[in-house]
């Protein structure tokens, strides 16, 4: 099956807001796979006739396997205010997810702590704080049911490492195809199915209120999500 890599859902002088495919790096790492944001240098370049090099910094980033919507800045002013809006936590994300098991609770707060292992790019939840833990909080909803999946929906509260997929697996429903973190089989898509949905957002420089919502993969049809 070949995957979208990007769609632009927004662009102005300052930001360009896209919709990435599952699968695609959106940062370059030590593997040197071809990452989203050499991608897009390019498009701009392409689009704009731009010679020599194209400024494109990176807001956020996605793991590999999830898709849905990536903030990148287009200047350097944009980047230094983009960065301190998510520091500060001024801005809302909301996922979709598709687990298998039912949560006991069709809506509720999770509350937990996680520790994160550089070497094995996996993160652990306690129910307690321990060493070199952080606090990780998350509120999910049952949105929508197919007749052997259930579509979550997540806010999160804290932004940490591989937050939804640890603790939605903590709650005994890992995400479809999310081997790392417990689903029993990898899915025909070779996915996981987490997808960033939506951002609002203060604009850094315009001052106008953003809201963007990212279309799900098509493939999540089959199992019975439009």
């Amino acid at each position: 099956m070949e995957k979208e890599v990007f769609k632009v859902l927004y662009e102005d002088n300052h930001l360009l807001i896209v919709n990435k495919g599952s699968g695609v790096l959106v940062q370059k790492d030590k593997n040197g796979d071809e990452a989203l944001e050499e991608i897009l240098k390019e498009y701009l370049k392409i689009k704009y006739a731009k010679p020599g090099e194209v400024f494109l910094g990176v807001v956020h980033r996605l793991d590999r396997p999830v898709s849905g919507i990536v903030v990148f800045a287009k200047t350097s002013k944009a980047l230094i205010r983009m960065n301190e809006m998510f520091r500060s936590r001024d801005i809302e994300k909301t996922y979709w997810a598709v687990v298998a098991n039912k949560p006991a609770q069709k809506k509720a707060i999770l509350s937990n702590w996680l520790t994160r292992s550089e070497t094995k790019n996996f993160s652990k939840i306690y129910d307690r704080e321990v060493k070199n833990s952080l606090k990780a909080e998350l509120q999910y909803e049952v949105i929508a049911e197919s007749e052997k999946y259930n579509l979550l929906e997540v806010n999160l509260m804290t932004g940490r490492h591989h937050q939804i997929r640890a603790q939605l697996s903590y709650i005994k429903c890992p995400i479809v195809g999310d081997l790392k973190y417990g689903y029993a089989r990898s899915s025909p898509e070779g996915t996981i199915f987490l997808h960033a949905r939506k951002i609002k957002f203060i604009h850094p420089v315009k001052k106008e209120v953003i809201e963007i919502e990212a279309e799900m993969p098509i493939y999540w049809k089959k199992y019975g999500f439009n």
